[in-house]
């Protein structure tokens, strides 16, 4: 080919001279055309020929190298058969492993061997899908070779299958041998006779042998099922030394039920000692329980019902600690009359002495206790009945500390919650009535029982009984003086209504103006008749302001017992006696003047729960107390309508003196100023609920919420708190500070209907709060003392004039009522005077 391809130059040459030949020689043409057309046909002629031949020698060259590839195969094949099947066999367990793992590597060779079976395979499938020449004997060839990898794949897995035969027959001879060795180790200790010494011996004995069956037993019977599990499998599957095998088998099942019958017979023996010498050993531990629980009683009894009751507690459980010695005990019983029938001679006499001591002191244990419990519980009683006395006067002690530490009354309203607050006490005194009715009658219950300690409870009882007597009596005497001051104050109500409708109505009587013309002075007769049926209608209440209070009855009835018996001859008391009542006098009346006197002084008086413009009740019950005890009552009449001078006369009630009654309307003079500079800062603190309205003139708050403060009243400044903590720790609500209580106005939110109990703040500055009290006499306490705390000449402070709260139900005071007013005589001249007019004169 590379011969041909050499000349295929000169070929291209010699056409392209004959073709310019031709076109030279025009008479050559046709000649050198047809030489030319043969000579070309003679070189495609040589190169296709020349390729056939060479297609040709390559299908030789490839069918060549399949036979030899072949060949190699089979020669390969038949020396790997060789080592198949060899009749080698392994005379123990570790040469059995290494013909396996030998064999297992002769099976990844020809496994790997494989992949040169598949390429000649696919080989041939070429060269028989390309026509080869001798196809048929490729075909032959190869399925040779792939019988012979078969039969080789074939005698491989046979060889294996022997293998682990010999394998799994020498590994079940190996298990065999260790078992039976581990059975002939075991039944050494299983054949042992000791029995032990004593307790701890046997025990011990016990419980190690116990340990030993348990391994045995678990491990002992997991390598037995093991063995025989592989035997029953080389039977099952035909070994060729299924005789000798089960053989094995059935020497191994003997050895060890044998193991497994002496230790059942070395379990019993122990177990028979051991509940021997175990009987002796809890006798013996019983005896001594018994003995320390009996030591242990103690024999105090306690000094109060915590004590006892803790003791008997103790006692209850020492008595529980003991019951649970009664199933050791009845225990000990049980296995004495059981070993008994089991043992005779000198191993029966020391159970049945152990037995009897056991009983004996278990009986006296039992007694102790019984006697111990019964005195123990008399003691609970006793002191039992000693706290319910105890409570009872402790309740009483409360109760008199209640009685005397209620509030004097400021005012109507005041008295009533007062009064109520009174009656709610009588209603406990009621309710603890069972409690009293329990307490005497366990009390005669004890002593009917003849209680050790009768003498203290009778004396118990009589003290309690006298207490209830006096705290009865001391309810009932405050009582009445309460119903006292609530007369007096509602007098001082109604009085000082009366004189603000009397205030009101005087400038209608007291006007100049008669008229100018006839309609003027019909207009002034109609009002005039108006004014008098409202006078009337006022008839029937200045009536009811001349009734006497009871205190002043009282007064009265003293007083006329007092001339009685000054009238009546002297008979000279002992010394003794006559000290005494003058103490017992001078106690009580200096005892009623200072509760009459703490209702009204230093309070001002408020009408309907509300603070008024004037104090003259006040002022009117305090000299009313002090007045009315020098000098009798003088009665005066009141006129039937107000005249002319009237201002300089006294209007009295039938029984009061002037003295008496211009004390209820003038302040006191030696009474301080309720703004005055010299009065202490009122000081309270308390828990309220705050919202705040205003931040400044009309600019209302941004977060307008109800939240809960610990509100602190000092120095003219209130400040807020989170708690009472907080207070002690200096640390505000949300750090603000102490808002400053000058030119503050409090009153009552009369406008604000969503919450009760509210009352307004507002301040200088603007800003604008409501407070939320738990009550109306709460709610009344802040606002006095607010309002007693706002400094001296600042607008709207107590010293100024206040306004009259809506709960008023008479016309207030004009407030020019005290000025000068301008009046006209019959001439037409002006006349200044002072307005004096009121229900009671003025103290000269």
């Amino acid at each position: 080919q590379k011969e041909i391809q050499g000349h295929q130059p000169r070929i291209d040459d010699i056409h392209r001279r004959g073709e310019d030949q031709s076109q030279v020689d025009g008479e050559r043409q046709s000649l050198l055309k047809e030489r030319l057309v043969e000579l070309k046909d003679l070189w495609d002629e040589l190169i296709a020929e020349t390729d056939k031949r060479h297609t040709r020698l390559m299908e030789a060259h490839r069918a060549q190298q399949f036979y030899a590839d072949a060949a190699e195969a089979e020669a390969w094949m038949g020396e790997q058969e060789l080592h198949m099947m060899s009749e080698e066999k392994a005379k123990d367990e570790q040469s059995a492993l290494v013909m396996v793992k030998k064999h297992q590597t002769l099976e990844q060779a020809l496994e790997d061997y494989a992949q040169t079976i598949h390429q000649l395979a696919n080989s041939s499938r070429l060269m028989v899908n390309g026509e080869h020449p001798e196809s048929e004997r490729i075909t032959l060839r190869q399925a040779q070779v792939d019988k012979l990898y078969a039969g080789l794949k074939d005698l491989a897995e046979e060889r294996r299958g022997r293998l682990q035969e010999r394998l799994r027959l020498t590994q079940l001879k190996r298990e065999v041998d260790d078992l039976e060795q581990w059975i002939a180790e075991r039944e050494v200790v299983a054949g042992s006779h000791e029995l032990g010494q004593d307790y701890e011996h046997v025990t011990m004995l016990r419980d190690k042998f116990r340990e030993f069956a348990r391994d045995t037993s678990t491990i002992g019977q997991e390598r037995v099922d093991g063995v025989n599990g592989l035997a029953d499998d080389l039977i099952e599957s035909g070994h060729p030394e299924n005789a000798s095998v089960a053989e094995w088998k059935d020497g191994l099942n003997e050895a060890w039920a044998d193991l497994l019958e002496l230790i059942d017979t070395r379990t019993q023996m122990l177990a028979a000692s051991y509940e021997l010498h175990r009987f002796h050993q809890d006798a013996t531990e019983v005896l001594g329980r018994i003995k320390e629980k009996k030591e242990a009683l103690p024999s105090d009894l306690g000094r109060d019902l915590n004590t006892v009751q803790h003791l008997h507690r103790l006692h209850i459980t020492s008595e529980n600690d003991i019951q649970a010695l009664s199933g050791q005990v009845n225990q000990v019983q049980d296995d004495a009359a059981r070993l008994q029938k089991a043992y005779a001679g000198e191993k029966a006499d020391e159970i049945q002495r152990s037995e009897h001591a056991v009983t004996a002191a278990w009986e006296g244990l039992l007694q102790a206790c019984q006697a111990r419990r019964l005195l123990l519980l008399d003691t609970v009683e006793k002191f039992r009945f000693f706290n319910m006395v105890r409570d009872l006067m402790l309740w009483m002690d409360g109760v008199n500390l209640q009685i005397d530490a209620h509030d004097s009354p400021r005012d109507v309203s005041s008295a009533g919650l007062v009064i109520a607050n009174h009656q709610h006490i009588k209603s406990e005194m009621e309710t603890r009535a069972d409690s009293f009715t329990a307490c005497t009658e366990m009390g005669k219950s004890l002593i009917n029982n003849n209680h050790y300690a009768t003498d203290e409870i009778r004396e118990k009882m009589a003290q309690l009984q006298e207490k209830r007597h006096k705290i009865n009596k001391k309810w009932q005497d405050k009582m009445d003086h309460l119903q006292i001051v609530l007369g007096v104050l509602q007098f001082g109500r109604d009085a000082s209504v009366a004189e603000s409708w009397l205030a009101g109505q005087e400038p209608l009587v007291r006007a100049a103006e008669l008229g100018t013309n006839v309609d003027e002075v019909e207009s002034l007769i109609k009002r005039h008749e108006a004014f008098e049926k409202l006078a009337a209608a006022w008839e029937e209440r200045f009536v009811q302001l001349e009734k006497l209070t009871t205190l002043e009855e009282q007064e009265m009835q003293r007083r006329r017992e007092e001339e009685e018996r000054a009238r009546r001859p002297p008979t000279p008391p002992p010394a003794e006696q006559v000290a005494q009542t003058e103490a017992e006098s001078q106690a009580h009346d200096s005892a009623a003047r200072t509760s009459l006197d703490q209702t009204t002084l230093n309070q001002s008086v408020s009408v309907n729960g509300v603070h008024s413009d004037n104090d003259t009740s006040q002022q009117s019950l305090s000299q009313s107390l002090s007045v009315g005890k020098k000098s009798e009552p003088k009665r005066v009449c009141k006129p039937k309508q107000p005249e002319r001078g009237s201002e300089s006369e006294s209007v009295n009630g039938p029984g009061r003196d002037s003295g008496l009654a211009s004390s209820r309307l003038e302040p006191s003079a030696t009474l301080p100023g309720r703004g005055g500079a010299d009065s202490e800062p009122e000081i309270m603190e308390g828990l309220l609920c705050r919202k705040q309205e205003m931040e400044a003139h009309n600019k209302k708050a941004a977060t307008r919420s109800w939240h809960n403060v610990y509100c602190v009243l000092r120095k003219g400044q209130l400040g807020f708190y989170k708690d009472n903590k907080s207070v002690s720790s200096g640390v505000t609500y949300h750090g603000e500070m102490p808002i400053n209580l000058e030119e503050a106005v409090c009153e009552i939110a009369h406008d604000y209907k969503k919450r009760k109990n509210v009352f307004k703040l507002r301040l200088g500055d603007g800003k604008e709060y409501l407070f939320q009290a738990k009550d109306e006499a709460e709610m009344s306490a802040w606002i006095r003392s607010i309002l007693s705390s706002v400094p001296a000449g600042s607008k709207d402070s107590p010293l100024g004039p206040r306004p009259l709260s809506r709960a008023m139900t008479m016309p207030p005071i004009s407030p020019s009522s005290g000025d000068a007013v301008t009046m006209r005589n019959k001439d037409g001249k002006e006349k200044d005077r002072e307005k004096r007019f009121s229900f009671f004169g003025k103290k000269k």
